[in-house]
């Protein structure tokens, strides 16, 4: 089938269609001109759900299958391609919430269309990426948490990150990011700069998981920021909308990632330490309180701000951070 030809044509892909598109995609059966149309086409007009069901389907089944053993989990990641360039806040968040006694099984990859993706900034700092299910699961025993990096696991990610990096542009694989970790964990906390595509998210996650959490930024951040409000969809409650506790507003310039790895790297250590700026704090307690809320839906968000608060202040986060990465 011409998938492009259907695509320029305004045509929306079927959920196997979509499905058939990806895995010849993975399967260099469609040349790189054609993809870079497929993914520009898709980018003008928007990803619909059925393209999104489908793409993930296909990523899902060409995956490079993980075996962990592990009763409860969670992963936490956004689809980046916000433009906005925070410090790393899900890998952040992830940290913190293994320090806390949480199971934590991230899946990231290198920035493509922002500075500094999860996987760069964990590489700088002395992490070593596997796909060993063995070493993995050896990490998650130790440290509660492991990484599992995109391209390790899914070939035609692999094979797409040279274009997608030409590009330099959001695309459907920043979408996909979030739906196809290759362990299927049982909570989630996850977001996009795109309400439609949280929908989308919440719709899908539905149907794979029972606790979850997707935040859609108000002012196109994919992550709980306290800039503007933050729309936050689950699986059992009616959508509503997070704003600061005590009203404390944050100025984007108080939570940039910095303007290299190297920046990004020392402003990731200093809040593992406990030396984070106020604004940083708030941020990060944020979004582990969110997290934290989907293992125990019965806690207030503010008594989770609370306990995430004094915890990342604590700066025993660190001692997790140094047993995985230095």
């Amino acid at each position: 089938m011409n998938y492009l030809k259907k695509l320029i044509d305004n045509g929306v892909l079927s959920r196997q269609e979509a499905r058939l598109c990806m895995i010849q995609i993975g399967r260099n059966e469609i040349s790189e001109a054609q993809i870079v149309g497929i993914i520009t086409s898709i980018q003008l007009r928007g990803l619909q759900l059925s393209e999104l069901e489908g793409f993930q389907d296909a990523l899902i089944e060409l995956a490079k299958p993980v075996h962990l053993h592990v009763e409860e989990s969670i992963d936490c990641c956004g689809t980046g391609g916000d433009g906005k360039n925070t410090f790393n806040i899900s890998t952040l968040t992830s940290f913190i919430l293994a320090s806390m006694g949480y199971k934590v099984i991230k899946h990231g990859n290198y920035g493509v269309s922002s500075l500094c993706g999860s996987s760069t900034v964990l590489e700088y700092l002395g992490y070593e990426f596997s796909s060993d299910s063995h070493e993995l699961q050896n990490q998650l025993d130790r440290n509660n948490i492991c990484f599992l990096h995109a391209p390790l696991f899914h070939p035609t990610l692999l094979q797409v990150a040279p274009l997608r990096k030409s590009l330099g542009i959001t695309t459907l694989f920043n979408s996909l990011g979030p739906l196809v970790n290759p362990h299927d964990s049982t909570h989630q906390l996850t977001g996009t700069h795109s309400l439609e595509l949280a929908k989308q998210y919440q719709h899908i996650l539905k149907s794979k998981r029972t606790n979850f959490t997707v935040l859609h930024g108000l002012s196109g951040y994919d992550e709980l920021t306290f800039i503007g409000g933050t729309r936050v969809l689950k699986a059992k409650s009616d959508e509503f909308i997070q704003d600061a506790p005590n009203q404390f507003q944050i100025r984007s310039e108080q939570i940039s990632g910095g303007n290299s790895v190297s920046e990004s790297a020392h402003i990731f250590t200093s809040i593992l330490r406990g030396e984070g700026t106020k604004s940083q704090n708030t941020v990060l307690a944020g979004n582990v309180a969110l997290a934290l809320q989907t293992f125990d839906p019965e806690l207030t968000f503010d008594s989770a701000f609370e306990k995430a608060n004094e915890h990342i202040q604590s700066g025993k986060s660190f001692y997790t951070f140094k047993k995985v990465c230095l």
